[in-house]
């Protein structure tokens, strides 16, 4: 017995005889795709149809192919620029007139098309022009791009398919997204079936009416099939990455931390100089840090300014000899954003020096950092303390490996390192078995005197702090750490609520 619809897949399918794709036959129903699934998994049941699976391309820009595609490739933004100058000039000048990733990977793709050669000349370099190329075929699939968003890859001409492979093997320029699409069409079996039979009227449901009336006895009712496939509902969740901070919160109150906050915007004297970091310390450069403009200044702690100046300058009662320089207030009073968490962590130390303290902090930071695949401007911190009488290095490296192995991460080395408000300190690194790879996610280490002294601390503090998106690009297998803000519908679509709990399970 068929189905009203069933049947009409059926008639389709003889009429147009060639295999259709779920979305050729929802447009021909006049029915939605969903519903289509539905009815060929009910004919595949009967086996009247078979469904044959086709693999196509798609093919976008991405992040770096968005920017080329508005400016121009390097290599081209190269040789314009090289023309402009008269076809031969020197290596240095010509640096100089382009940004210098842009001068990096222009000169590299120009010389390895033929379009320019390098002389060397009186022990200077020159690049000389020695081919002004047409429009390529990586500049018209990057133009075609622009305009459509997708294309498929295979209805392109053997010229742009090369050239999107070309672009391909550049990093972040277009991305070639695979799909399978279904292809349906009728067995030998659906081929007997005779035509009188697929006119059969068939119904769903039975109304009151027809009971009354009897009318009922005039059709033939579908069987209900609920393990049909459906269309899929995508419900609310959280994000991926809010999904890890989750986490990795819950595994410190597991472990019996209690979550500290503080402001955004920092004085620089928790930022820095709390920290025992000097005054001229190449993070506290305008490259590295964001300084408001206004406010420009905040108000200081004057219960400890003088202890935080006379450690800086002569290394207070702790037996060091400090940085032996003039610690100036006007640089201390300085508003940033915060370059780290360590500042939220050193304001709580300050505020709480009698033991014992067991907090943590997982929280935006910002840095003056170029965005690219790998770095970020603004991103997530995870960071910790934990102060009490009698602790050591040893207990340090246990609770770190212990957070990671609740983190599914069960293979963890520390190898020594140097920051500038630990003694000692290390670097806490961890095996990923997927990507058969080590990967560096915190630093670690033991507050120096020249930092908790002055607080009025006087036991030891086991501290540390990386960053989380790293951590997630571990956790969710990606490449490119702007994943996690592009908003991709899709991808957020696909990681499920549990993809994470599975995953650290598994690791």
């Amino acid at each position: 017995m068929l189905h009203w619809l069933e049947k009409n897949l059926i008639k389709i399918l003889r009429r147009i005889d060639k295999p259709l794709s779920f979305e050729e036959a929802a447009n021909l129903l006049n029915r939605d795709v969903g519903t289509v699934a539905k009815t060929v998994q009910w004919l595949r049941e009967k086996e009247l149809l078979e469904v044959e699976t086709r693999t196509i391309h798609f093919v976008s820009l991405g992040p770096e192919g968005e920017a080329y595609s508005l400016e121009g490739l390097p290599e081209r933004r190269l040789v314009d620029r090289l023309s402009d100058l008269g076809g031969v000039v020197n290596i240095e000048e010509l640096r100089k007139s382009l940004e210098e990733n842009i001068f990096k990977i222009g000169l590299l793709w120009a010389k390895k098309n033929g379009w320019i050669q390098i002389e060397a000349r009186n022990s200077e370099k020159f690049i000389k022009l020695i081919y002004y190329p047409p429009e390529t075929s990586e500049e018209k699939i990057l133009k075609q791009l622009r305009e459509k968003k997708t294309i498929e890859f295979e209805s392109l001409d053997e010229d742009l398919k090369k050239a999107c492979l070309n672009l391909k093997s550049r990093q972040s320029v277009i991305e070639i997204e695979e799909i399978k699409k279904y292809y349906i069409r009728l067995t030998e079996k659906a081929l007997r079936i005779p035509q009188e039979e697929l006119e059969v009227e068939e119904i769903t449901r039975l109304t009151q009416d027809m009971l009354i009336s009897g009318s009922w006895r005039q059709y033939r009712f579908s069987k209900f099939n609920v393990s049909a496939p459906s269309k899929p509902v995508y419900t609310g969740k959280r994000h991926p990455l809010q999904r890890l901070i989750k986490i990795v919160k819950e595994k410190f109150v597991e472990m019996g931390f209690e979550e500290i906050r503080g402001p955004v915007v920092e004085l620089a004297f928790w930022n820095f100089d709390a920290l025992f970091q000097p005054q001229d310390h190449p993070a506290r450069d305008m490259h590295d840090t964001f300084y408001l403009d206004q406010p420009r200044i905040g108000q200081l702690p004057e219960n400890l300014v003088e202890k935080i100046k006379n450690v800086h300058e002569k290394g207070g009662s702790t037996g060091s000899l400090g940085w032996r320089y003039l610690w100036k207030r006007e640089e201390a009073e300085k508003l940033v954003l915060r370059t780290h968490t360590t500042a939220t962590t050193i304001r709580y130390l300050a505020e709480h020096p009698d033991p014992p303290i067991k907090v943590f902090s997982v929280d935006r930071i910002y840095r003056n950092e170029k965005v690219d695949w790998k770095h970020l401007a603004e991103f997530h911190q995870i960071e910790g303390i934990v102060m009490d009488k009698g602790v050591c290095f040893r207990d340090l490296i246990g609770l770190i490996r212990e957070f990671y192995s609740r983190l599914g991460l069960k293979d963890v080395k520390f190898r020594p390192s140097y920051f500038p408000y630990t003694e000692p300190s290390a670097e806490a690194i961890v095996y990923l078995r997927e990507k058969n790879t080590w990967l560096e996610l915190i630093g670690m280490g033991i507050f120096r005197p020249e930092v908790t002294q002055p607080l009025g601390v006087k036991y030891p503090v086991l501290a540390w702090g990386g960053g989380l998106e790293r951590l997630a690009l571990a956790l969710y297998d990606l490449e490119d750490i702007r994943t996690f803000y592009f908003n991709d519908l899709r991808w957020i679509r696909s990681i499920s609520n549990i993809y994470l709990e599975k995953k650290i399970g598994m690791m």
